[in-house]
Formats: structure tokens, C-alpha cells, sequence
């Protein structure tokens, strides 16, 4: 069987660097410096955020965005999987 995503509108934004969603925090763990690269995305993980989500914590690399569920809960999606899935609303 195949099926299609229910059209829901959400809320994003794009994350560059800490502060730029509330939910968002810096990324520190005491045992990680933060100067390795990411496996992900190649920056210095000190660049980078940390989330709790449903699922429990995720790293935020720059770039990634930063979507509020249909129940309010926050979790992040790398910029070409939130291209192929989502498309802007007019308001």
C-alpha cells in the first residue's frame, strides 16, 4: 500500500546559530570539547545546538531547520529533507 502525508501546516525556522529558536540550546557535553568535526555536516560541534525532543536529544547543525509538530512539540530537519517534504504557505 502506498499513502500520502495529510496536508498539515506547520511552523519553522532555519537555525544558524545559537539564539536563533528558543528551543534550541548550545550544544556541550563534558566529553566532547567541541572541536571534532560533525560526521554530519563537517563544522566544529562547538557551532552547533542541542534539542530535546519526544525522542529524546538531537544535534542541530547550521542550516537545519527547526519544526514546531502539530502538537507543539519542537524537533529539527536537515535543509533537504524540509525542501522535499515542505513548501512555503501564503499567509
Amino acid at each position: 500500500m502506498k499513502f500520502r502525508k495529510k496536508p498539515v501546516t506547520i511552523e519553522a525556522t532555519q537555525w544558524f546559530k545559537n539564539g536563533d529558536h528558543p528551543v534550541v540550546r548550545c550544544y556541550r557535553r563534558p566529553d566532547d570539547g567541541g572541536n571534532r568535526s560533525c560526521e554530519k555536516c563537517g563544522n566544529a560541534m562547538h557551532k552547533h545546538g542541542w534539542i530535546d525532543t519526544l525522542e529524546g536529544g538531537h544535534v542541530v547543525c547550521l542550516g537545519d531547520w527547526i519544526i514546531t509538530g502539530i502538537k507543539g512539540e519542537h524537533y529539527p530537519c536537515k535543509p533537504d529533507i524540509f525542501a522535499a517534504t515542505y513548501e512555503p504557505v501564503k499567509s
